[in-house]
């Protein structure tokens, strides 16, 4: 399945943490996702995978993939709802073609239902040429940080991404 590529204005960056899996800036064997809040009310996800992200050679293995679609999902209600955060209630990903390591990678999501506690998404994983290797939709409830961590979120583990936004991404 192919998707057709356009050009979408960026908004901004949304934070990261120190040691998250997918956008921990410390995290040695992390993805390094940089989120870009979209013009048009999405979220795109760019990251790079790692050999340590393998599963068969030279393919990114997929639950690698699940956590890349659930955190872009999860995090596109923050786009409207800053103040919102998602705990996942439910994943359902469709894989679609493998995913190749070595290229950077994007995945693209949008919130299709939210209500006073919970929300609904979908996302797609894209390959350079606009190809869908990996689909999802998720349902989270609203959570504040306090409830979902221990004490909260700090600045030492959400703050301001570092790295400059552009000003469009081919989503």
């Amino acid at each position: 399945m192919k998707h057709e590529l356009t050009e979408v204005g960026v908004t901004g960056s949304q934070n990261v943490s120190s040691m998250c899996l997918v956008c921990g800036e410390k995290n040695a064997h992390g993805l390094h996702t940089h989120f870009l809040e979209l013009e048009d009310g999405g979220l795109c996800a760019v990251f790079d995978t790692l050999d340590e992200h393998q599963s068969y050679p030279e393919r990114v293995h997929g639950g690698i993939i699940a956590a890349i679609l659930d955190e872009t999902i999860g995090r596109a209600i923050q786009v409207a709802q800053p103040e919102v955060f998602g705990v996942t209630m439910e994943l359902n990903i469709k894989y679609r073609k493998p995913v190749p390591l070595g290229e950077q990678l994007r995945v693209v999501a949008h919130i299709t239902r939210s209500t006073g506690m919970a929300f609904e998404g979908e996302g797609l994983l894209l390959l350079q040429d606009g190809t869908v290797a990996a689909q999802g939709t998720a349902r989270y409830a609203k959570q504040p940080p306090a409830v979902i961590t221990e004490g909260g979120l700090s600045d030492e583990t959400w703050h301001p991404d570092p790295r400059e936004a552009p000003a469009k991404v081919l989503v």
